[in-house]
């Protein structure tokens, strides 16, 4: 026969080997939870810093690409713009041999962009109010099918939003000749020479840039300060 005190020993013995083992479960699930809320974290950052890298690109052609850089250079949203040649049959073509028009390239700019902060919309609207698009292979003194107005659309999105501006901005009589800029699927696109990078921006004084470059700067920073990069 058990005495009470026996009993009362066995039931506290009991009880602590219950209260233990619930405390143990409790520790491995609490550490279950933390792990999970660990990889949860874990990934939702990997999520987060994909989607903060993402960029969009744009290749645009409207004479000089000295020019074209050094506006879409300014734009708060674009993260980088590097002249080259596209649109050509020649591999790796020299500012010489596209000068020479026998390559079939056009000066382009290629347009990398974040399209939570500016959209192709709005890489259109600079495109169409940065230079003539009317005027067949030339912009101003420059002449020659390299100078040829052009989009080369990567996607059928893009080539929607920039055929239904040409044709609006036709109707609506923007200009007093018809547009003709080309606006083609992407064929190919060679960066420039190493010298032709941030050319404007390194060269403010050279005389190109210093007569032709600067005056278009100066208009375009006018009409678009709503869009610039904070200084």
């Amino acid at each position: 026969m058990i005495k009470p005190i026996e009993l009362l020993f066995v039931t506290v013995f009991n009880m602590f080997k219950s209260i233990q083992k619930h405390l143990f479960i409790g520790i491995i699930c609490l550490s279950a939870l933390v792990a999970n809320a660990q990889k949860t974290k874990i990934k939702m950052g990997e999520i987060n810093a994909a989607n903060s890298k993402k960029t969009e690109t744009a290749y645009f052609g409207e004479g000089c690409f000295w020019c074209t850089e050094a506006f879409f250079q300014r734009i708060d949203g674009v993260n980088s713009v590097r002249s080259g040649y596209g649109g050509g049959h020649k591999e790796n073509p020299t500012y010489e041999e596209v000068c020479d028009k026998n390559t079939g390239h056009a000066e382009i700019t290629k347009i990398e962009y974040d399209p939570t902060k500016v959209s192709f919309d709005d890489l259109l609207e600079v495109f169409w109010k940065t230079h003539d698009p009317t005027t067949l292979n030339r912009q101003g003194n420059d002449v020659g099918p390299q100078y040829r107005s052009v989009i080369f659309y990567l996607n059928d999105v893009q080539k929607q939003k920039a055929e239904h501006y040409k044709i609006e901005l036709n109707k609506s009589h923007a200009f007093p000749n018809p547009i003709i800029t080309a606006i083609e699927p992407f064929k190919n696109y060679y960066p420039a020479e190493k010298y032709h990078e941030n050319y404007y921006n390194d060269h403010p004084d050279q005389g190109y840039c210093s007569y032709v470059i600067r005056p278009k700067v100066e208009k375009f920073e006018k009409a678009f300060k709503h869009k610039l990069k904070k200084k």
